[in-house]
């Protein structure tokens, strides 16, 4: 191989110098007025955020969260001139399927964290040996030790592009793909892009966000269940759009006081784990473990990366027209807070296999791992 070839071993190991200085920031915080109320509709409210930054100080460990990611082997390579970061856990069983697992924004690798065992491992996780899985998890370009990113144009076509030389350096030729959010619309490129080699695809959301229905039959034909998931869309259009206005437009500029402040970064995210959690009503930190959630935190804030995920994120060519189906036999499950439209989804994917979940929210892994895991190794059993 050549040197932007090679696979380096990779640990996480951040220097204590770094977490003094977010100590220090932490303790220097200066705290807006709470808006009338103090509730989340004006956003994050400022007594709930005290509570998560105290917490955070005084009772979050970063030293275990390192030794929980550096339990799962990590390396690094440079794909497209772009350092990629990617955890790598093979199992011992001889058939196993590789995986590649994409997370979203606002999430990271440790959305996956708790599935690495139960994939790799399924005996010892309550599952057959016949459902094994090499699993590969990459941090997208400008996520985390992803990142930045050295140049632009990381739509999903290309990432999927890089996913594909990843698991051909690993000695992967055959490979199933999942993923939610972003990593959804990863997965399903990389179908597009190598279906010869992908052998199905999974996908937790939907394959991406559904046109609105463009006239007064088209609507009536839809289901009661697709009528919600059309209203849900429309308010989020409405009430919610401008974080990625934001990020699609003006990534840089917004990085300044993310990079800066950590509680600033800490609000950003908490914004999309309070709204996107189901339900709704529910504290995130009632639904996600509270250190998880600062963990995820915690990559964007110690890898400095807020502009650059947001600019990978968001600044994706937005087309509400079909792409070109890549035959590739294609899953989904859709938990209560997504809002994937069957007839919508089949326009553009070979859909095998549509699972309506009246419970969970976007960040599948992390809400509902055991109902995901059970679905992906069901889904997978016909394609190995």
């Amino acid at each position: 191989m050549t040197d932007t070839e090679d696979l380096h071993p990779f640990r996480v190991d951040i220097p204590q110098a770094e977490l003094d200085d977010l100590a220090a920031r932490l303790d220097a915080t200066r705290w807006p007025a709470p808006l009338p109320g103090d509730g989340w509709d004006t956003g994050v409210p400022t007594t709930w955020l005290r509570g998560m930054v105290e917490h955070w100080r005084h009772g979050y460990d970063w030293r275990a969260a390192e030794r929980a990611l550096n339990a799962v082997p990590q390396f690094t390579t440079e794909i497209d001139g772009q350092r990629i970061h990617f955890l790598h856990a093979r199992s011992a069983h001889p058939d196993a399927l590789p995986l590649v697992l994409t997370h979203g924004w606002p999430g990271s690798v440790v959305e996956f964290l708790d599935l690495v065992g139960p994939l790799t491992d399924p005996v010892a996780h309550g599952g057959a040996a016949s459902d094994a899985f090499h699993v590969v998890i990459p941090s997208l370009p400008g996520f985390g030790f992803s990142g930045p990113v050295s140049d632009g144009g990381w739509t999903t076509e290309r990432i999927a592009r890089a996913w594909a030389e990843l698991m051909s350096r690993l000695g992967y030729q055959r490979f199933g793909a999942q993923g939610g959010d972003v990593g959804a619309g990863v997965s399903t490129e990389l179908g597009r892009v190598v279906p010869d080699r992908v052998v199905a695809v999974h996908v937790n959301g939907g394959t991406g966000l559904p046109p609105m229905p463009q006239s007064d039959e088209e609507r009536a034909a839809l289901t009661e269940l697709e009528r919600d998931r059309v209203g849900r869309i429309e308010a989020f259009m409405q009430e919610e759009f401008g974080y990625i206005a934001v990020q699609s437009t003006r990534p840089q500029t917004l990085a300044y006081g993310l990079v800066d402040s950590p509680v600033g970064q800490l609000a950003w995210i908490m914004d999309k784990f309070r709204e996107w959690t189901h339900p709704r009503s529910t504290l995130p930190e009632e639904i996600v473990d509270r250190d998880r959630l600062l963990t995820d935190v915690m990559l964007y804030w110690l890898t400095g990366t807020a502009g650059s995920a947001a600019y990978v994120g968001y600044a994706q060519p937005q087309s509400w027209e079909p792409a070109v189906n890549s035959g590739v036999p294609t899953g989904v499950i859709v938990f209560a807070h997504d809002v994937g439209i069957r007839r919508y989804a089949e326009l553009d994917n070979t859909i095998v296999r549509w699972t309506d979940v009246d419970h969970g929210g976007h960040f599948a892994a992390l809400e509902e791992p055991e109902l995901l895991l059970a679905d992906v190794r069901e889904f997978f059993r016909g394609y190995r």
